[in-house]
């Protein structure tokens, strides 16, 4: 049987959020990703949420330039995976037959899953 797994988001003006329902409030709510604080709005319908998102984006923005602040979450391009020694060894066997270092075996790999999002939808049961 396959898993079923909703991912909700809204995207507004550059900017995503993560949308989940409360039954017990009865409410929608929503969360910014990948800016430097909490960015949280709400609304009992779409209509609702979707202008929720757009207030506080807005009002976002508007503080951070008060401010003097960026709005997004800075990636330096550097984390760390844990993978089990099993794996371990097979990528780095995997980048040495194709010359190439593990760093940027693995960022090969990166780039073609974000490439490929319907990747990820089978891998995680999204479909």
């Amino acid at each position: 049987m396959e898993k079923s797994r909703m991912v909700n988001s809204l995207s507004y003006d550059g900017y995503t959020a993560n949308i989940h329902y409360s039954p017990a409030d009865e409410v929608f709510f929503g969360k910014l990703i990948g800016v430097n604080d909490l960015v949280t709005f709400e609304g009992t319908s779409v209509e609702e949420l979707k202008k929720g998102m757009k207030e506080a984006v807005d009002d976002y923005i508007e503080t951070c330039k008060t401010l003097g602040k960026s709005p997004e979450k800075s990636y330096k391009g550097v984390f760390n995976v844990r993978v089990s020694s099993d794996l371990h060894k097979k990528i780095a066997l995997l980048a040495s037959q194709y010359d190439v270092t593990l760093n940027d075996f693995v960022k090969s790999v990166l780039q073609y899953a974000s490439a490929h999002q319907e990747l990820g939808d089978e891998m995680f049961g999204l479909r």
